[in-house]
């Protein structure tokens, strides 16, 4: 199994970007998706998480900004990330929970100038 991240980029703040994560390989069933965040010198940390039952849970920093959504016929996650900040720079990481076993992607670069 592979995940695929894309979206990354550099955007003003207040600006927005859409992230896309893609499963691919042998895959039975996933069972969430989400994306996780690094920024340089700090540890990694959950931005976002949906279930295969669309549950969704939100870090308070980007509640009311970011919205998770998925496309189970794709096996694709999306983050779109609305009123960007410098604070939202980081590594973002892409994450599956497939058939019990978790993955991560390598990972596109979020940087939000002020």
């Amino acid at each position: 199994v592979q995940l695929q991240a894309s979206g990354g980029g550099l955007v003003q703040a207040g600006g927005s970007l859409r992230l896309s994560c893609v499963a691919s390989g042998s895959i039975f069933s996933i069972n969430a998706m989400g994306w996780y965040r690094q920024a340089p010198g700090k540890q990694r940390e959950l931005v976002a998480v949906i279930t295969s039952g669309d549950s969704t849970k939100y870090a308070d920093a980007v509640k009311g900004r970011f919205t998770i959504s998925r496309d189970n016929a794709k096996n694709t996650v999306y983050l779109q990330t609305n009123s960007l900040r410098p604070e939202d720079t980081a590594v973002y990481l892409c994450y599956a929970s497939i058939d019990y076993l978790d993955y991560w992607g390598q990972g596109t670069q979020v940087t939000v100038s002020s």
